[in-house]
């Protein structure tokens, strides 16, 4: 089991790290910036802001990757 766990992250790795650095980054967006009037769509929720965040994160990263 541990060998597939490896090697999945050999693989991925870069990928994971992009959605879990974007997640990072949504929920920080959400807390500094935020909306007060609560009716934005994405930073008015922060489980909506950190999806966000990581789907941009692995966007990101998928440009440079091959």
């Amino acid at each position: 089991m541990e060998k597939h766990i490896i090697h999945f992250f050999k693989r991925q790795g870069l990928r994971v790290l992009g959605i879990f650095l974007g997640a990072i980054g949504g929920y920080l967006y959400y807390f500094n910036v935020g909306c007060a009037s609560g009716t934005c769509p994405i930073t008015s929720n922060p489980y909506v802001s950190v999806v966000y965040g990581g789907l941009l994160g692995l966007l990101t990263v998928n440009i440079f990757k091959s």
